[in-house]
């Protein structure tokens, strides 16, 4: 098939970062129905995570592989993005690996547990769900997930909920897979990250991928300005916003939406990104919508 602008391999092969990732946390038994319907809409960055506590990685296969099957995709146009997540954060219950074995164990039986999850032979990126309690630990599983990038079962490598700056400094200089990407909870509380998200900027070739994105700014969208501001193009305040952080050029946000017609909003607002539209024609203008979220930079 011809690969368009609109496809992960396309995207990530030039080095892009003006796209939406469709979440797919707490959906439960409905997962396989809301990726189906996402991947229609047009969603082509999937995330999900070997943690059965939230999320139904088999659902996300079932829903992929369907609407693969259905638009005629092949499996690198679409980006799959997996997570191991240590025992702290799993039910115990419902863990999917032996908790009680070496840590490099739990991580590559996590990940086998992912790839036949998702029906697939690679993850585009394995992200580490969070920091361990010592960078010793953290680093073990790093390497573990290094030698899987060796063996072409995972691209790339990321980290998520790392609120720490020398945390992630410390990861990154250790690191010989250095983190492509950097997933955080995008609020005012954390001060929307702004140490980390100067040092990935300055680094080159991070995607920061924020979530939480519109929930945590619910009352800056409700603003009249960014409101006017948002009808000036015909976006919605919350489409405006993912414009606006698709136009910094290095983030890429979570859109976990149920809404087939907010599923066709974002995607509207993506391509129209990716087709060359310009929402904010200066850094004034991106620094005015950055003051009435209250993020201190960009």
């Amino acid at each position: 098939m011809t690969v368009t602008a609109h496809s992960a391999s396309y995207i990530t092969a030039h080095g892009k970062s003006n796209f939406l990732v469709y979440g797919t946390a707490w959906k439960k038994e409905l997962t396989a129905k809301y990726v189906n319907q996402a991947i229609h809409t047009g969603f082509r960055f999937i995330d999900t995570a070997c943690q059965p506590k939230h999320y139904n990685e088999t659902g996300v296969g079932e829903g992929w592989t369907t609407a693969a099957k259905e638009l005629g995709l092949e499996r690198s146009d679409l980006y799959i993005q997996s997570k191991y997540t240590s025992y702290g954060g799993q039910d115990p219950m419902d863990v999917p690996y032996d908790h009680t074995a070496p840590l490099e164990e739990q991580v590559k039986t996590s990940l086998e547990v992912s790839l036949r999850n998702l029906q697939t032979t690679y993850l585009d990126t394995l992200v580490l769900h969070s920091p361990l309690e010592t960078i010793e630990d953290t680093m073990l599983v790093w390497r573990t997930m290094e030698t899987f990038v060796d063996q072409g079962k995972a691209l790339r490598l990321g980290i998520s909920n790392c609120y720490d700056v020398n945390m992630f400094k410390a990861i990154y200089e250790m690191a010989r897979v250095k983190p492509a990407v950097l997933q955080n909870r995008f609020t005012a509380d954390l001060n929307f990250d702004t140490e980390l998200r100067a040092f990935v900027k300055s680094k080159g070739g991070i995607w920061y991928q924020s979530f939480w994105t519109l929930t945590a700014s619910r009352h800056a969208l409700a603003n009249s300005q960014v409101q006017e501001l948002a009808a000036l193009h015909h976006l919605t305040p919350q489409t405006y916003m993912f414009a606006f952080l698709l136009s910094l050029g290095y983030v890429t946000p979570l859109s976990g939406t149920t809404s087939i017609h907010h599923m066709a909003d974002d995607v509207a607002v993506m391509e129209r990104i990716q087709g060359g539209e310009v929402f904010f024609e200066t850094e004034t203008d991106l620094r005015r919508m950055a003051q009435l979220l209250g993020m201190p930079d960009l």
